[in-house]
């Protein structure tokens, strides 16, 4: 069966916001953080989309296509999320997985994403002290981003310092208000950060060939 094609009149946006949240009824930080960058978005007259992967895709069946052409014409790719369990909701790892391919994102001929930006939007159910060595998770927050830093290097993106909301289930509603705002004006202001002038390019991380076994070898 041949595979689907992009939606030829999709919109080309320059920022990309990703989000997963599988229960975004019940979140008042993501659900203002969608909103805020929904606002953006329709101020934008096409420059920012915003995709929420849940409310899209409830069977997890990935339109592979669409998402790569979306991602294919984007500068600011953003991956907003609470985190679970150290790391991504599953739908979200489930559209890495099948989204960035090999040969498409990384590998031989894989540069469809080389040289954008990825940012990070999250929140937290514990505070910023329990993301220190005496705290209960025992680590500074950072210690948890090198996967998604080294998906992004791997791809040949830059991976822009994360915006965290720490403690997302206690914080009242002027606090996320104001971390809200925030949001949508980096995304309204993008590429305008003054930052991103000093931060150095991505690393360069090239994937042989040789990598992947022949298609007639046996799966690992």
């Amino acid at each position: 069966m041949p595979e689907p094609s992009p939606d030829e009149s999709l919109a080309r946006p320059e920022v990309l916001v990703l989000v997963a949240h599988p229960q975004m009824e019940q979140s008042r930080a993501n659900r203002a953080l969608m909103r805020a960058a929904g606002e953006v978005a329709a101020a934008s007259k096409g420059r920012v989309e915003v995709r929420d992967l849940y409310a899209l895709y409830p069977d997890y069946l990935i339109d592979v296509p669409t998402e790569q052409a979306l991602l294919a014409s984007a500068k600011l790719v953003v991956w907003q999320h609470p985190v679970h369990w150290y790391s991504m909701p599953p739908l979200m790892k489930l559209w890495l997985d099948e989204v960035l391919s090999f040969g498409w994102a990384y590998g031989p001929g894989g540069d469809a994403l080389r040289g954008k930006d990825l940012w990070l939007a999250l929140t937290t159910g514990g505070a910023d002290v329990s993301y220190r060595p005496e705290g209960y998770n025992r680590y500074f927050f950072d210690a948890f981003l090198p996967p998604c830093e080294q998906t992004a290097a791997l791809c040949g993106m830059r991976f822009l310092p994360p915006l965290v909301m720490h403690g997302a289930h206690r914080a009242g509603a002027t606090a996320i208000a104001e971390h809200a705002q925030v949001y949508a004006e980096r995304l309204a202001s993008y590429p305008g950060w003054p930052e991103l002038d000093q931060m150095p390019d991505c690393v360069a991380c090239e994937v042989p060939a040789s990598e992947r076994p022949a298609s007639t070898a046996e799966p690992r």
